[in-house]
């Protein structure tokens, strides 16, 4: 058969909506997925309508939906996950009746306690080219604290610091509005791929405790205009924008990584 008609075993499972295709590479290398009765490997290929997939003992079978992007402007105390048996609000069972029916990924997700932009999509491709290292998607946040962070220290949220084992850090960080000390309570920061809650951590550790987190940003994709609670259809032209970043001139009292400054 030629090449042509086969497909990767992660791609195919992630088409089917059963979950990411990050997440199916994981089942795979976990031995949750089978291909005609054998464990399936790392790195196969499938015949899509010949083979037998399955994961965890239920049969995988595509599903036909179209390629639907929404920007969602999350709410606190929304969680970013299909099923949670803690939480039975997430941002999947908001959906509008008429998208509920299809299965969606969350490219970029946001904890619990945090607000702001969020990446829905039925496209798996364009969720794994969301979430995969090598994609350098830079996402933007507004970051209130409960006690004012000096200028001086802004070199330290770039630098990082390391927690049990794992640097977090951010690439930008700038003080918005500061007083004449040269501190202030609400920070701008960018960064890309961040670890779970990392930008909470990270002050937190440092001794400031994050009273309000936004993402305002993905790429050049801003949260402006969507209300709170609301989502929006992106256009081919705005789903571009997500892997564009436009430079940020430097300002007074902020620090950069210089990787993201070539």
């Amino acid at each position: 058969m030629p090449d042509r008609d086969l497909l990767r075993l992660q791609k195919y499972i992630a088409d089917a909506g059963v979950c990411s295709r990050r997440n199916a590479e994981a089942l795979i290398a976990q031995g949750h997925v089978w291909v005609n009765g054998k464990k399936a490997v790392l790195g196969q290929k499938i015949t899509p309508g010949v083979d037998k997939v399955t994961v965890s003992g239920k049969a995988v079978r595509p599903v036909a939906q179209p390629k639907i992007t929404l920007a969602m402007n999350k709410p606190r105390g929304l969680v970013c996950t299909n099923e949670d048996p803690h939480h039975t609000e997430t941002i999947f069972s908001v959906l509008p009746r008429e998208m509920a029916k299809y299965r969606f990924f969350c490219a970029g997700r946001l904890d619990m306690d945090s607000e702001g932009l969020v990446i829905l999509t039925t496209d798996g491709d364009l969720a794994h080219r969301l979430m995969h290292p090598s994609n350098v998607v830079v996402k933007r946040y507004h970051v209130i604290l409960k006690q004012p962070y000096p200028a001086a220290r802004l070199p330290l949220l770039v630098k990082g610091i390391v927690l049990e084992g794992e640097r977090l850090k951010v690439e930008r960080a700038a003080l918005i509005s500061p007083d004449a000390s040269k501190s202030s309570t609400n920070l701008d920061v960018h960064m890309h791929h961040g670890k779970k809650r990392e930008i909470r951590l990270l002050f937190t550790t440092l001794g400031y405790d994050v009273k309000r987190l936004r993402r305002y940003q993905i790429g050049s994709l801003q949260v402006k205009g969507i209300p709170l609670h609301a989502m929006k259809v992106l256009t081919t032209k705005e789903i571009d924008m997500l892997f564009h970043s436009p430079r940020t001139p430097h300002a007074a009292l902020e620090a950069s990584s210089p990787s993201l400054d070539t």
